[in-house]
């Protein structure tokens, strides 16, 4: 697997450009949608929950109602990357079938680049989350150097879901909406817009369980509350990240044989 992502790196490169760039072909503005979108959402944010719900996260952190609402967008940034990619993965391969029929092409990149396109937009969005952090805060905490291994379960668990479901998509082709459904539901099943400690014990098993409920706690605590994650969980959630990326690859590559006859 890493060998065939390595040797086609210049080609999924050049396909993340065209994902991201292609987002917004045919605006006026095209790739500063890309910041317009994070810079309105963190504006609304803000101003909603510090002028007209006054709210708080209670527990020591987001006591002021600014804090409140960047630990709010820091969340959502996190579980946006997660939703993007789960959304778009099922249309993948369907949307190119050009890929499939008529050219001899490596198809296990194209979840990749979606990947890829995702994570830039997080880059951007969390390049206003820290510039929002200087300006409203005045501080940034040197734990933020641990993001990207924060990240680094919930990236590798959503590539192999991402080929997972690519391949899912071909054949059932009522899974995208399924999993638009579901992306909904999981996003308030996480905690992104109340804090864990606010949910009754005997419920919070199902939190847990939950790992994008980890990553959204942890990457609070290292870029707004300037505290070290779970290092437990990113063993777990790492390893458990593999495996879910490794099985995501071997069932697509097991499946693509039988996508030009379904297509």
């Amino acid at each position: 697997m890493v060998q065939t992502l390595w040797k086609q790196k210049n080609l999924i490169n050049q396909f993340v450009k065209r994902e991201v760039s292609g987002r917004y072909k045919g605006s006026y503005l095209g790739m500063v949608w890309s910041f317009i979108n994070p810079l309105m959402m963190l504006i609304i944010y803000t101003y909603f929950f510090s002028v007209v719900f006054r709210a708080k996260w209670g527990g020591g952190a987001g006591e002021s109602q600014v804090e409140f609402a960047l630990i709010l967008f820091c969340g959502l940034i996190t579980f946006n990357f997660f939703s993007d990619i789960i959304t778009r993965s099922p249309a993948i391969i369907v949307s190119n079938p050009n890929y499939v029929k008529k050219v001899v092409f490596p198809l296990e990149i194209l979840p990749v680049t979606i990947v890829g396109a995702a994570f830039v937009h997080f880059l951007i969005s969390f390049g206003i989350l820290l510039v929002a952090l200087i300006l409203l805060m005045g501080v940034i905490n040197w734990t933020i150097i641990l993001v990207p291994l924060v990240m680094l379960p919930l990236a590798l668990m959503t590539l192999g879901l991402s080929w997972f479901f690519a391949s899912l998509g071909v054949f059932i082709r009522d899974i995208g909406q399924f999993l638009g459904v579901a992306v909904q539901a999981l996003m308030f099943l996480s905690p992104i817009f109340y804090p864990i400690s606010i949910i009754p014990e005997n419920l919070r098993g199902i939190y847990y369980i939950n790992p994008i409920s980890h990553v959204v706690e942890d990457m609070r605590k290292v870029i707004i509350l300037g505290q070290f994650p779970s290092w437990s969980w990113l063993l777990l959630g790492t390893s458990i990240g593999l495996i879910t990326t490794w099985l995501g690859y071997y069932w697509f590559s097991k499946t693509k044989g039988g996508f030009a006859d379904v297509l």
